[in-house]
């Protein structure tokens, strides 16, 4: 695995990355979402180049992925703690986010990019970590979520007030955004976690960190985005809310993940019934689940009606 580049080959990869094709939706992605999530869930990959994200040592790690097409790609790549799950690193709650979103929003304006679980063989993760162990017992791999690097976007003038007013399209975005942070019940505001296209002809708004959501424990880190600042939001996004069923919100978010154990690695398989709703991350014999708990699940839908009926009384507007 190839973990470092020369200077050449930063130049190749800054060549490869300026001049490919673009299979862009709009200035933020290089590629589709479709083949996006193909290349991050299922194809072989290079590790390019790795840089910490925030800080040294920071877990978080920004990494560049080269493909055997000779496509390159960064992502946010975050390692799972043992068994799946930790206090302040949920991966099931960033996948669950992504996909949560996908029952009101079109391609074109999710807020989460995508955002998908992946495994390496132990020996290869190594050349990351050294120290790293299995993430579940009966396997000699490490679990990880990667997420869509996001370009031409800006941590600064996320919420404008006045904005809100003179331009449209920023108000469906942010709105939409905002929905997402209340449902999930965001509880992690620090700048960097929500970011602005700097394209003004696709003024978008994003949520990029979502482990600490849904049931996560308090914290003292900024709870604007849990409740819902913008009160004129999209109507046609309200509309698509209204017809979410509790049936959809279980099929959606019941089992957001699942592989298979084989030959002690992880592979990614279609989901299948919930093994245990009272468990956010399941193991069974040779099956790994994700997704959210029942209680999770209800949480989502009382924030779901509380804001239909927000709207219905006039509290929130719409446009």
């Amino acid at each position: 695995m190839k973990t470092k580049t020369s200077r050449f080959g930063e130049l190749l990869f800054l060549a490869a990355f300026l001049f490919s094709p673009l299979r862009a939706q709009d200035s933020n992605f290089l590629f589709s979402i479709s083949e996006i999530e193909r290349r991050l869930q299922y194809e072989a990959f290079e590790i390019f180049q790795v840089r910490d994200s925030r800080f040294s040592g920071d877990i978080t790690k920004r990494v560049t992925l080269k493909f055997p097409d000779s496509v390159f790609m960064q992502v946010k790549w975050k390692r799972a703690p043992k068994d799946g799950w930790g206090v302040n690193n949920e991966p099931r709650y960033e996948i669950a986010a992504y996909q949560l979103q996908k029952l009101f929003l079109e391609p074109p304006a999710y807020v989460v990019p995508p955002t998908l679980g992946r495994s390496l063989p132990l020996e290869a993760y190594r050349a990351l970590d050294p120290e790293v162990a299995p993430t579940f017992k009966n396997t000699a791999c490490v679990f990880f979520v990667l997420q869509y690097w996001l370009q031409q976007v800006s941590q600064e003038g996320v919420y404008d007030q006045k904005r809100l007013s003179s331009d449209s399209t920023y108000a469906r975005h942010i709105g939409n955004m905002n929905i997402l942070s209340y449902l999930i019940d965001h509880k992690d505001s620090n700048i960097g976690n929500f970011l602005i296209s700097t394209d003004p002809a696709h003024p978008r708004v994003f949520a990029v960190d979502n482990s600490m959501a849904f049931a996560s424990l308090e914290s003292n880190k900024g709870y604007e985005w849990r409740k819902l600042r913008v009160k004129h939001l999209p109507a046609r996004t309200i509309e698509r809310l209204r017809r979410i069923t509790k049936e959809d919100l279980e099929k959606a978010l019941g089992v957001v993940a699942q592989f298979e154990i084989k030959d002690g690695q992880l592979v990614p398989v279609a989901a299948s019934d919930c093994l245990d709703k009272n468990r956010g991350v399941r193991q069974k014999e040779n099956i790994v689940q994700f997704g959210l708990t029942s209680y999770e699940i209800n949480g989502v839908r009382d924030r779901l009606q509380k804001l239909l009926r927000d709207v219905d009384s006039g509290k929130i507007k719409t446009f």
